[in-house]
């Protein structure tokens, strides 16, 4: 039912109540016309008429298009959140990969520095020790040069390698492979990179000898570890 028919319908409805009304009061013998009431419970009717029929639906219709606008501001705000949420991550995990970046330069700087100044003092170490030019050298003599040229953490392991390998004789020549001197170098002639005296000179043996187990096993204590496991380095 529309608005306009239940206004007709209200308008009706209120003129046959009063037209009912007039005529009871005629026939009680009441001679006053009513008029007065029909006008007002027209004007009654015709408000109550001006209530349009649809208003529940435009109370529900208005209620769901604040509950939309809702969701719709509510979802805004979750995607600039998640969009906030993910910024932060991205610069967190940025920041950290700077970080390991940075280390890792700074690891390596540090390892070339430590390597270089090892090089340095191993080459010092060369340059400043070596044997006096004689025909034949002790043990303690030899062992003497041995502890100038080898750190003192780690002299005793190399000592137990040449005790093993040749008993400080730096002439020592192994008749079957034919290895030579303090260390054994197989062949001998490798022991040429610490200096061409290699076959005379002691100090070279014992230099080319630290530099082979530094470069081999870490130190002289870490070739003896592996003599040990072994019976060779």
């Amino acid at each position: 039912m529309t608005g306009i028919s239940v206004r007709g319908f209200a308008v009706a409805s209120a003129t046959a109540v009063t037209s009912v009304g007039a005529a009871v009061g005629v026939a009680s013998g009441d001679q006053q016309s009513p008029a007065g009431d029909i006008e007002v419970a027209a004007a009654d009717a015709t408000l109550l008429a001006e209530i349009p029929a649809g208003t529940n639906a435009q109370l529900h219709t208005a209620s769901l298009n604040q509950q939309a606008e809702s969701q719709s501001t509510a979802a805004e705000a979750e995607v600039v959140r998640a969009a906030q949420e993910a910024a932060r991550v991205a610069a967190a995990e940025s920041a950290q990969e700077r970080r390991a970046a940075a280390e890792r330069e700074a690891q390596e700087e540090a390892e070339r520095e430590a390597a270089e100044q090892a090089a340095a003092e191993a080459e010092a170490a060369s340059a400043a020790v070596s044997a006096p030019a004689q025909s034949s050298y002790s043990k303690a003599d030899i062992q003497a040069l041995a502890r100038q040229i080898v750190g003192a953490d780690q002299f005793q392991c190399f000592s137990n390698i040449v005790d093993h390998e040749s008993g400080w004789d730096h002439t020592a020549t192994n008749p079957s492979s034919g290895a030579y001197g303090l260390m054994q170098a197989l062949p001998g002639s490798k022991m040429a990179s610490a200096g061409s005296d290699w076959q005379t000179n002691p100090a070279t043996q014992i230099q080319w000898g630290v530099n082979y187990m530094e470069s081999r096993y870490g130190s002289p204590c870490g070739a003896w570890e592996f003599w040990q496991a072994n019976n060779w380095y």
